[in-house]
């Protein structure tokens, strides 16, 4: 396979759907609140993204090998149908991230959708207690960041901080690019980002992925309990651990003169 490719089940039909985007990243923010949802809906998966851009090693799971890759769901709300992306990792180079997430938007764009939102981590670098909030802490904000000012200004009304220039200066990965390129394909795009502390860059953070499910689900017209989603935590850490995990030693083994503890300020 020589370039990023999505094999799809079935063509479900869609009524006014919107595209719903989490990957793993700084806090896990989006692969967390994108896959409860996915969970707690019963969400059916119809499509799967296989890339060359992903890591080059396979996951042992349940006695099983695990090729790496990206999830397509469909749920036909009540209010507009819903298209959710989850998966296993993001492209680990630019040229990658690129073909990756054009291959995402135009995919969304033959079956209907002329929305995509993209959820993620804003890193504050502040700690906070494992596993939960502290005590008297504020509530994570939800900041965002939209492909027009018009759609910034119809989104305010949610509680999305779009004031965000001096605090974000770049969004990395597919949460930027998912918003950034939603244009080149006819479609409108919003970045939900939960504030979190990223440190460690693989903990979990479920209070930044409650405080933006609060938000997307008034956008998107679904009504998930959240009240399970910090025991669900601790099987999704395991396993999105072991994957930093073996990206990492991936890495070192392709680029064995990277800079090592460097600061990352932004989202994933």
């Amino acid at each position: 396979m020589n370039e990023t490719k999505i094999i799809c089940e079935e063509k479900p039909k869609l009524r006014n759907p919107v595209l719903v985007a989490g990957l793993p990243g700084i806090g896990n923010v989006g692969r967390m609140a994108v896959g409860y949802l996915v969970h707690e809906l019963k969400a059916k998966k119809f499509a799967e993204l296989f890339s060359p851009h992903f890591f080059h090693f396979v996951m042992i799971h349940e006695d099983a090998v695990h090729v790496l890759r990206n999830e397509f769901y469909f749920y036909n709300g009540k209010e507009r149908d819903v298209i959710f992306l989850i998966g296993d990792c993001q492209a680990f180079d630019p040229k990658g991230h690129y073909e990756v997430a054009g291959k995402i938007l135009d995919f969304a764009k033959q079956l209907g959708c002329r929305e995509a939102i993209a959820i993620g981590g804003f890193a504050t670098g502040k700690i906070r207690a494992e596993g939960g909030k502290q005590q008297g802490e504020a509530k994570p904000k939800v900041l965002g960041a939209a492909s027009g000012e018009k759609l910034s200004k119809d989104y305010e009304k949610y509680g999305i901080d779009f004031r965000i220039a001096g605090e974000v200066g770049t969004i990395v990965g597919a949460t930027g690019l998912l918003v950034g390129l939603s244009k080149l394909y006819g479609m409108k795009g919003l970045c939900l980002l939960g504030e979190t502390s990223g440190f460690p860059i693989i903990a979990t953070d479920p209070n930044a992925a409650e405080a933006v499910l609060a938000v997307l689900q008034k956008i998107i017209g679904t009504k998930a309990d959240t009240s399970k989603l910090h025991g669900k935590v601790k099987d999704m850490h395991e396993f999105l651990k072991k994957m930093e995990e073996l990206q990492q030693e991936a890495l070192k083994q392709m680029k064995p003169q990277q800079k090592k503890n460097e600061e990352l300020r932004y989202i994933g």
